[in-house]
C-alpha cells in the first residue's frame, strides 16, 4: 500500500463520532480522520513494518495516521534518537500514550528516557517519563527494585506540576507502584501521605487521586499484582 492508499483506507472507516472524540481533545478537525484505535489496528496487521513508511505517515499530519506510523514502526531498527524526535511533535495525551506504550517501551534502553524527559519543560514529554514508568511496572515481569525506588524518588521530585496531563500521568505512576506488592503499596502510600502534608496544590491533587486507588488495593488469587477492591466487587457482580 502507498501512502494515499493508506490514508484513502482510513477515511473508508471514517465516523462522525470518533472525529467528533478525536476534535474534543484538542486535535485541529482539519488533522483528524475520525477513526477507532480497533480498526487502525487492524490496519496497521496488514503493513509491513518499515520506519521509512511509518515516518511518511506520520509525516501526512493526520492524527490517525500517526497513530498507524506508531504500529509499523520497526522496533528492531530505530534508535531513541529517532523517538526523541518524534515524542517533540506529539500534541495530545492519546499519542503520547500510544507512543510510549505501543512503541517506546519495546526498545531496549528505553528506561535512559525517563530520567531525561521528567525534566522536560515540555508537557508531553514530562507526561511520557510518568507514563512510561506505569508502562513498565503493569508489563515488566523482572524490573529491580532500585529501579522502582528511583521512580518514587522521581515521583517526589517532579510532582510539582500544575499540568493537568502531567499531574494524572504522574498520579496514575504511583498507584501503580503500589500494585506491585503490600510493600511498595506502603511505600506508595507514605510518599502520597508526605505529598499531602507538605506539598503545594498539584503535590496535593496527585497525592488525592492515588490514595482512591491505593488505599483499596487488595491481594486476589492468581494475580501477581494488587488490584482495587472495587475491580474486584466489579467483576464478582
Amino acid at each position: 500500500m502507498t501512502c494515499d492508499e493508506v490514508i484513502s483506507e482510513l477515511k473508508s472507516l471514517s465516523s462522525e463520532k470518533y472525529k467528533s472524540n478525536v476534535v474534543k481533545m484538542g486535535i485541529p478537525e482539519a488533522g483528524s480522520i475520525g477513526v477507532s484505535t480497533g480498526d487502525i489496528r487492524k490496519l496497521a496487521k496488514r503493513i509491513e513494518k518499515s520506519n521509512e513508511f511509518a515516518h511518511k505517515l506520520w509525516r501526512t499530519g493526520y492524527h490517525e495516521a500517526k497513530l498507524l506510523a506508531i504500529l509499523i514502526f520497526d522496533k528492531k531498527s530505530i534508535s531513541l534518537h529517532d523517538v526523541e524526535k518524534l515524542i517533540n511533535e506529539v500534541y495530545s495525551w492519546d499519542l503520547c500514550d500510544h507512543l510510549c506504550k505501543n512503541l517506546i517501551i519495546k526498545l531496549k534502553d528505553y528506561q535512559e528516557l525517563i530520567k531525561i524527559w521528567c525534566d522536560s519543560k515540555e508537557t508531553y514529554t514530562k507526561r511520557a517519563a510518568f507514563t512510561l514508568m506505569a508502562s513498565a511496572l503493569i508489563h515488566e515481569k523482572s524490573i529491580s527494585e532500585d529501579i522502582i525506588d528511583n521512580y518514587l524518588k522521581l515521583i517526589s521530585e517532579h510532582s510539582n506540576d500544575e499540568r493537568e496531563h502531567v499531574k494524572k500521568a504522574i498520579s496514575w505512576a504511583l498507584r501503580e507502584i503500589g500494585k506491585i506488592s503490600y510493600n511498595y503499596q506502603e511505600k506508595a502510600i507514605l510518599l502520597a501521605y508526605e505529598l499531602m502534608e507538605k506539598g503545594n496544590k498539584p503535590q496535593i491533587w496527585i497525592a488525592k487521586e492515588a490514595l482512591k486507588e491505593l488505599e483499596k488495593l487488595i491481594k486476589v488469587e492468581g494475580r501477581g499484582r494488587l488490584i482495587s477492591s472495587d475491580s474486584k466487587m466489579a467483576n464478582e457482580c
